[in-house]
């Protein structure tokens, strides 16, 4: 399980809600420090923030599919913009969640991801 997000107080509560409930989660502050670092075949669910400095969050998940990674995506955002949530929820994403967004609902999507097979 990855977390890719900017906010570093952010990233740590996501991480630490993971972990808490039994995900073992890196935690990436930028698209580019994830391509740089992760092995995306060894991940099975990424939480990503929409808006990230370089590049950004739906710019990596296209980049990911584009490389054939099956990897399942959350996206988490501060900002609420329909036309991207339209595009993330019709290009595949198992949620698109605004911050703040209740401990239940990310955990929630996870457990669908976890339990959705890589080729749905």
């Amino acid at each position: 399980m990855a977390v890719v997000e900017d906010d570093p107080s952010m990233r740590k509560s996501v991480a630490r809600l993971l972990n808490a409930h039994g995900f073992a989660t890196e935690g990436y502050a930028s698209a580019e420090a994830f391509l740089n670092r992760a092995t995306s075949s060894e991940i099975g669910c990424i939480v990503l923030d929409v808006h990230l400095g370089g590049i950004s969050g739906i710019e990596l998940w296209h980049r990911l599919k584009d490389g054939g990674s099956k990897i399942k995506v959350i996206f988490i955002t501060a900002v609420d913009d329909q036309a991207l949530e339209q595009e993330a929820v019709k290009a595949g994403c198992v949620a698109y969640l605004h911050k703040p967004f209740p401990a239940e609902s990310l955990i929630d999507a996870i457990e669908r991801a976890m339990t959705v097979s890589p080729d749905d």
